[in-house]
């Protein structure tokens, strides 16, 4: 069967760059750090004392009370960066049908906050146990999903994926099967994310995954640089209106891009670090290119996983040179976690932003905090250090790993 065109007709973000797409991408793009020291609780007993935490957020500017006690702050984000997606969007509601409309919505951790409150006011209060009637569907994965099934009435195929980091670009590459195979015509995606809290915070300290340099929080995240030690914990949701190409022309609508191709693969090496050589980042860059039908020089720019962990940063730079040879040398390549933070399973939808505005502004977002080289990474490649750069971006990747060794790569190209 002939597979269907598909384009990307609108797009939400609330960042801890920007509480919409046009925040998030301006400071990207001017370089901007999002670190500061966590304000949301007592940091004293941890390592790690800092995040990029959304600013500015106050969950009554956009939910009622009553809306408000029902929903994880993962699930808030969520449905914030979809309302702006959808109005961006143009989608009339009205006549659209719902029945193939579909929501596919990622989060590598879900409700955390809603779990440890639970389980605390359970240890803490004595003998009767006491659980909110809403523990369980604000703190499960797949409820973002529901929620916005249920606001706009979307009444396609509707589920949430989780592969750790990894989850919003599988999200992403679902909604395009299914669309390519013409079980939908318009589906909502992306990620959200939140777990900058006690628990979040001290789970990834005792994997000694976070950076802990509480000194220079400001330049904490540092790709490629020889000093870095880790990620620094991001948060926040991107939404991404995917939709078949036909239907978008027909009414009319926005085009950013065409998704164009996705792939994934398994590193099968070690549960929280990547494979040496960078075998699984290399094999998931080739299916992609292969699902899009493209040869690796017509390749612009890389948006890479880029979390700043001494090992990550190295195996991924491997597979680049891997699948793309000579040509890893003409590329533009950026981690734009030196800015967020990793928003873990959001960090698909996030950096597919990114890359989607690169494409669409022809200016490449930096990696910013570089200072010193790693010996073990060949700097003679484009990193993008410091400032934004312009150049023609016709097509792009981006690039998520998640821990398990999940490893997604998406694709996105203007539209022809």
């Amino acid at each position: 069967m002939e597979l269907k065109r598909v384009v990307i007709t609108g797009l939400g973000a609330i960042t801890p760059l920007g509480n919409n797409t046009n925040e998030y991408w301006e400071n990207l793009k001017n370089g901007v750090s999002g670190s500061d020291l966590i304000t949301r609780f007592d940091t004293e007993k941890f390592k790690t004392k800092f995040a990029c935490e959304v600013k500015s957020y106050d969950a009554k500017d956009h939910f009622d009370r009553k809306e408000a006690r029902k929903l994880d702050l993962y699930a808030q984000f969520a449905l914030i960066a979809v309302d702006e997606a959808i109005s961006d969007s143009k989608l009339d509601l009205s006549v659209l049908d719902l029945d193939k409309a579909g929501v596919i919505w990622a989060s590598g951790i879900g409700g955390l906050q809603t779990f440890y409150e639970e389980i605390a006011g359970f240890v803490n209060g004595g003998n009767v146990p006491r659980f909110s009637p809403f523990f369980i569907p604000k703190m499960i994965s797949d409820i973002a999903a529901g929620h916005i099934s249920i606001k706009y009435g979307f009444r396609g195929p509707n589920f949430s994926t989780v592969s750790a980091c990894a989850s919003s670009t599988n999200a992403l590459i679902d909604a395009l099967t299914y669309i390519r195979l013409g079980k939908a015509k318009v589906f909502i995606t992306g990620g959200s994310e939140a777990a900058i809290n006690e628990a979040g915070l001290g789970g990834f300290n005792a994997m000694q995954a976070l950076s802990t340099n509480n000194e220079n929080f400001k330049t904490a995240s540092r790709p490629f640089d020889i000093t870095r030690d880790g990620f620094v914990m991001g948060e926040g949701g991107a939404a991404l209106v995917l939709e078949e190409y036909e239907h978008a022309m027909r009414r009319g609508a926005p085009i950013y891009a065409e998704i164009v191709g996705g792939g994934m693969s398994a590193d099968a090496y070690h549960l929280t670090a990547p494979h040496p050589e960078g075998l699984g980042a290399a094999m998931v860059m080739k299916n992609a290119l292969e699902d899009a039908g493209l040869k690796p020089e017509d390749i612009d720019y890389i948006n890479v996983h880029g979390t700043a962990t001494p090992l990550g940063d190295i195996a991924e730079v491997k597979g680049i040179k891997s699948v793309f040879g000579d040509h890893a040398y003409e590329l533009n390549i950026s981690a734009t976690k030196s800015m967020t933070g990793h928003l873990l399973g959001a960090a698909g939808a996030v950096e597919s932003i990114a890359a989607i505005m690169a494409i669409r502004h022809n200016i490449v977002p930096p990696t910013i905090n570089f200072e010193h080289e790693d010996p073990e990474i060949d700097n003679k490649m484009n990193f993008t250090f410091n400032k934004a750069q312009n150049r023609n971006v016709n097509a792009a990747i981006s690039n998520t790993f998640g821990f398990g060794g999940h490893n997604s790569s998406v694709i996105f190209k203007t539209l022809q």
